[in-house]
């Protein structure tokens, strides 16, 4: 059985991960189902530190390793303690020097360039955010130097990222879970029915507004709409939305297999949301999660989301305007033929699009 390296600069939390959580818990096990014993560096610093001596010592004695595959944290590597005090300096770009040396290339995932956003400043204090971008370009600097090839959610994120890097540049987003791929195909009923049932799960805040959505949904009686979010934003935010409630309108707190119902029972996915900046590149695990259940999904058009669905023929992708949306999900309900198109196509690109198709993209670039 061929070895690789998984390396994450971080603490995972096994019982409640966090979406930047899940992906490399899904890569991790995508290497492990391809077919490769992965030797696993992950945790905080103490626990890497011991991870990576172990390694180096099989490295030592012989053992070869086709590749390492790392994934960036959302926080700068040398911040990612507890306290976030930098107590490691040395340990985890010493590694990948280690590895180089060694004659193992090495990719990395570089999740998102957040940071260089006005939205980071929202949420971060100015010497926080004076500090940690000193150290996001620390990473930047290293991985300049130490990196065969730089992965990214999508190829447009290059543009944002401020370092002039000389290897490959890959993309690499998200993908769906082979295991759960559901392409049953009740949703032909809508030619019937005459209705749509449109389901969101995600965020509800200022960077996740969703007003056109409820205010569309509110004012049709040929559509349902189900939102589902954390408890903690409706509460924050239903004062918004609470005009628009209606018995065509649920607003739910689900999470894992909970959410599995509601997953069959829509006939549309929506990732319509206002689009920022940020958008343009970027490519949620939702997207593919949505892609798992068979049905087309809706999203706003200028972003990296509503590329990839017209690239694909998965979907629509829409123009942020209420009119927009109203006319389009008007055209869906009264275009079956053309619904079905949308959801054959899902069928004809999902085994691509699966962790394990990523896992395999790794495995090509960088095994030599």
């Amino acid at each position: 059985m061929p070895n690789c390296i998984f390396h994450i600069p971080f603490k995972i939390d096994e019982d409640w991960p966090s979406a930047s959580q899940i992906r490399p818990i899904r890569m991790l096990n995508a290497f492990k189902s391809i077919g490769y014993n992965v030797d696993i560096v992950m945790g905080y610093g103490k626990e890497r530190k011991n991870n990576i001596q172990k390694i180096k010592d099989k490295i030592r004695s012989g053992v070869k390793y086709d590749f390492m595959y790392s994934e960036s944290s959302t926080e700068p590597t040398l911040l990612t303690e507890k306290n976030h005090i930098p107590k490691f300096l040395f340990l985890d770009f010493g590694f990948f020097n280690f590895c180089r040396n060694n004659g193992i290339n090495i990719g990395l995932f570089y999740r998102d360039v957040y940071w260089k956003f006005d939205e980071y400043k929202l949420t971060v204090s100015f010497i926080k955010r004076i500090i940690a971008c000193m150290f996001y370009k620390y990473d930047l600097f290293r991985y300049k130097r130490l990196l065969n090839t730089l992965y990214l959610p999508s190829l447009k994120m290059y543009d944002y990222v401020p370092m002039d890097f000389k290897g490959k540049v890959e993309e690499l987003p998200p993908a769906a879970e082979k295991d759960k791929i559901c392409l049953d195909n009740h949703n032909v009923l809508i030619e019937k029915r005459k209705n749509l049932n449109i389901f969101y799960v995600g965020g509800l805040n200022y960077l996740y507004n969703l007003e056109y959505l409820f205010d569309v949904v509110s004012e049709n009686k040929n559509l349902n709409l189900t939102v589902c979010c954390r408890e903690k934003e409706w509460t924050a935010e239903k004062g918004k939305y609470e005009k628009y409630l209606n018995d065509r309108i649920k607003v739910i707190h689900e999470s894992g297999d909970g959410l599995i119902p509601y997953f069959k029972q829509a006939d549309l996915f929506s990732i319509f949301v206002e689009p920022q900046e940020y958008r343009e590149f970027a490519m949620p695990v939702k997207l593919f999660d949505y892609l798992t259940y068979g049905k087309p999904i809706i999203a706003t058009s200028g972003t990296g989301v509503g590329e990839f669905i017209d690239k694909n023929n998965v979907g629509w992708s829409v123009g942020y305007s209420k009119e927009e949306l109203r006319k389009k999900l008007m055209y869906i309900i009264e275009n079956p033929k053309v619904y079905i198109e949308k959801v054959n196509s899902i069928k004809n690109i999902i085994q691509d699009n699966t962790w394990e198709a990523r896992a395999r993209k790794v495995m090509n670039d960088l095994k030599k």
